[in-house]
């Protein structure tokens, strides 16, 4: 029978033989997945359309939509608000749908019809819903206005395809355009200077609604 002390020096030498044997495993692991890592492609090629015109661009994967468009192609007027999609300033129209391009990814959007406030109107040739935000007034210091035009156009292209949104009373009937679905459906475009009730005048002349 082996004596304590001898028992113990075993036992040390277990675990300093078992540590090596780990750390050596874990150096192996890691020189394979620097390896791996190595031959791995991280960007893309991708084209869509963009305001008419056909653009082609190779990203890094983790490249958002917005990115793409301000840093990219140069098209500055989609605003990075809050970069979490809660402020709307970077709202875009991708195939008629009003979209955050911040939550998105641009390879996400291959061969789609992509819409920046740039496409909508440009001096002296206004859409009409860019007309009536300087005519009501429904901007103060104009940053989250790009985004709250792309989405007040595509809001009434909603309304008009009656797409139902949360305070619609009749889901079997043709969607309203009224004040309270304009303003449900904007609730997404931020506003911190407040001019929200020049933007529904605005939106309501452009939509033909009473408010």
């Amino acid at each position: 029978m082996q004596k304590p002390i001898q028992l113990e020096l075993s036992r040390r030498d277990l675990l300093i033989s078992s540590a090596a044997s780990v750390a050596a495993t874990g150096v192996a692991g890691k020189a394979a997945a620097q390896s791996q890592k190595e031959d791995m492609n991280h960007s893309s090629k991708v084209s869509f359309i963009v305001n008419d015109e056909d653009r082609e661009l190779e990203l890094d994967n983790r490249t958002t939509l917005l990115d793409a468009l301000r840093e990219h192609l140069h098209l500055t007027g989609t605003k990075k608000g809050c970069d979490h999609g809660q402020c709307g300033a970077c709202t875009v129209i991708v195939d008629g749908r009003r979209i955050n391009s911040c939550l998105t990814l641009a390879v996400m959007h291959e061969g789609d019809k992509i819409t920046t406030i740039e496409g909508l109107g440009k001096p002296g040739d206004l859409h009409p819903m860019q007309a009536a935000f300087v005519k009501h007034d429904g901007f103060q210091c104009g940053y989250c206005t790009p985004g709250q035009i792309c989405s007040s156009v595509a809001v009434l292209e909603e309304i008009k395809a009656n797409i139902p949104s949360h305070v619609t009373g009749d889901l079997t009937s043709p969607a309203q355009a009224t004040a309270a679905e304009v303003r449900e459906r904007m609730s997404g475009n931020i506003c911190r200077c407040g001019a929200y009730s020049n933007i529904l005048d605005a939106i309501s002349e452009v939509g033909g609604i009473k408010a």
